[in-house]
């Protein structure tokens, strides 16, 4: 399945490669960084230098535009759009470092995945709107 994985305010294009690539932050720690493509999958690519401790928080923003990519159900997630063979999807991930929360969201359907789904499931499962 080929997964294209775009940012949500300017549409470019975020994985050229074979990960998703975004400008993280935090502190005074400002990096670009990959992620594994398939949701489900926590393998992280960090520059050298930059170390990821578990339960930070980290800001993520497009790399293109600089949008800030927060989700605004919750702030311990961000959002991505996702484009598999065709179809259009709203993915969040937590911003949490160590955290393994994904959610691939559209119409009116919702795939959990990682071991701390549980902890944003329910909040999202509740609501009434799912964009896509």
């Amino acid at each position: 399945m080929s997964r294209d994985y775009h940012c949500p305010m300017c549409q470019a294009a975020l994985n050229p490669d074979r990960s998703v690539i975004l400008l993280a932050t935090h502190d005074d720690t400002r990096a670009l960084i990959g992620f594994h493509p398939q949701p489900g999958q926590y393998e992280v690519f960090l520059p050298p230098g930059v170390q990821a401790e578990a339960g930070s928080r980290w800001s993520f923003a497009c790399p293109v535009c600089q949008a800030d990519l927060t989700a605004e159900e919750n702030k311990d997630l961000c959002q991505l759009e996702l484009w598999a063979d065709g179809d259009r999807s709203r993915l969040l991930f937590s911003r949490v470092a160590g955290e393994q929360a994904t959610f691939v969201m559209r119409d009116e359907e919702m795939e959990e995945h990682g071991s701390d789904a549980l902890i944003y499931g329910p909040l999202l499962a509740q609501m009434k709107y799912i964009r896509y």
